[in-house]
């Protein structure tokens, strides 16, 4: 069994655990995938540490994060004088996890001129460093993971087929939060006492109500969002029992097909009403989505599904907050 705190009991969370039992004595490649926030690297983490490379580096990077230009030398390394500014010879990730556990998150935005350099460290297990013509022989187990559909972005050209072939050996689908209902409590009861006794605070009651609008709510963001909430949730509690922030209050799901309307029109309303009180702007301090303690990409989300349409916001303000707001927006993009 995994080493790591791997929380749930629903059927599938246990078939998932069943699977990671199974993949991590091998060295065969993994590609995990699933929504945003759903854990993608706890679960590349929980592979390493139940495999024979546990006491080897568990090095990760978000293929993402990287500016294309950087990320062929953060891979692989680069010699001095490489490229400007390169003063020193640098190991890349592969070498830094040579004899322990690769993870690549978001694989699905690898560059399609660097594909080909990352199927060969995968076949061959050698690469040459960014400027240099020595070949360097590792022995790494590579985790990919994305939230994206690589079948389908290999049918639009976007990523190779030979490299989602080697990287899909062993395929791995992580439930959303959604369908893993039986988990929301014992996450919940996980999560307050971690918050709890880093804020310095007892809680010492969740109650049912809270319960039912926890497993009400479709969590869109998924365990990440579940925590977030909870960690709200814990700190602004004023005293031993848990109250909920007021975005997640409206309303608890019935069987009824009525009452999951009726949860959706409150959630719609409640939106409503902060994006009026936010003058419609809804990143930034003063945004909506900072006053429903939600990242903006997740408010947007449920905006869209719940049918609000975004409006100017006809507050005056200073050129300096347009520039920055319109620069976080295209970094979000």
């Amino acid at each position: 069994m995994t080493t790591l705190d791997l929380i749930g009991s629903s059927p599938k969370f246990q078939a998932l655990l069943n699977l990671i039992d199974m993949v991590a004595p091998v060295d065969s490649a993994v590609l995990i995938q699933g929504e945003t926030g759903t854990g993608k690297e706890v679960i590349a983490r929980s592979i390493h540490e139940a495999s024979p490379r546990r006491n080897q580096r568990f090095v990760a990077l978000n293929c993402a994060a990287i500016p294309s230009a950087l990320l062929e030398s953060e891979l692989f390394g680069h010699e001095r004088g490489a490229f400007t500014g390169a003063c020193t010879q640098t190991r890349g990730r592969f070498q830094m996890a040579d004899g322990g556990t690769l993870f690549l998150d978001e694989i699905g935005d690898l560059p399609l001129e660097l594909q080909p350099k990352l199927l060969r460290a995968l076949q061959e297990r050698e690469f040459e460093r960014l400027g240099s013509a020595e070949t360097i022989r590792v022995n790494v187990r590579v985790v990919a993971a994305t939230n994206q559909d690589l079948a389908q972005l290999v049918n639009k050209k976007l990523f190779r087929v030979d490299l989602f072939y080697r990287l899909n050996v062993i395929p791995i689908h992580l439930p959303p939060l959604r369908e893993r209902i039986q988990d929301i409590m014992p996450l919940t009861e996980f999560f307050v006492a971690k918050f709890a006794a880093r804020l310095n605070k007892s809680i010492d009651l969740i109650p049912d109500e809270v319960l039912e609008i926890l497993k009400a709510h479709d969590w869109p963001g998924n365990i990440r969002e579940l925590q977030n909430v909870i960690e709200r949730a814990v700190l602004f509690s004023p005293g031993p029992v848990l109250h909920l922030p007021l975005d997640l209050k409206p309303a608890v799901k019935q069987s009824s097909e009525g009452a999951s309307r009726t949860l959706a029109e409150a959630d719609r309303e409640h939106i409503l009403e902060t994006l009026e009180e936010a003058n419609w702007l809804i990143g930034g301090q003063d945004g909506a989505a900072n006053r429903l303690g939600l990242p903006r990409t997740t408010l947007i989300y449920k905006m869209r599904k719940l049918g609000i349409e975004t409006r100017r916001s006809s507050r005056v303000r200073p050129v300096r907050q347009l520039a920055n707001e319109r620069g976080h927006a295209a970094a979000n993009c």
